[in-house]
């Protein structure tokens, strides 16, 4: 999971002239690179669960494609992707919610308890992970 949130984060998504301070306006692109991130800090600190790769890979690739349909180029979208302060705010957003969902980012049980709720739930996070 860390290469594909790494691989999407290395995207860099914008628009022709707008800069990275567009991409990182386009809600629902960053909301599912907020839950790639909270999946991939589960599956790191939670020996129980594991991510699904593909699926993963499969978000990515929607992603890529819906920043390109909203018109923005894939120069663009590698700039957004490796900006260090657009990694820091998806990473401070994802932990706020591991927080507000009762658990705490690099506290393996919390998190395997995180893991396991969001794959009974069959949410999009739990969607990225599997039961070992």
């Amino acid at each position: 999971m860390r290469v594909i949130l790494g691989a999407i984060l290395g995207f860099g998504l914008a628009v022709p002239g707008a800069g990275a301070a567009s991409l990182s306006q386009e809600k629902a692109i960053n909301q599912r690179l907020i839950e790639m991130s909270v999946a991939d800090e589960i599956r790191k600190r939670c020996d129980s669960i594991a991510a699904r790769m593909f699926r993963g890979l499969g978000v990515m690739n929607e992603l890529k494609a819906e920043a390109v349909a909203r018109g923005y180029s894939e120069a663009e979208i590698e700039a957004y992707v490796t900006d260090k302060e657009e990694k820091r705010k998806i990473r401070a957003r994802a932990d706020a919610y591991i927080r507000a969902h009762g658990a705490e980012p690099n506290d393996g049980p919390s998190l395997c308890a995180l893991g396991w709720d969001e794959i009974e739930k069959q949410s999009r996070i739990g969607a990225l992970l599997w039961a070992r």
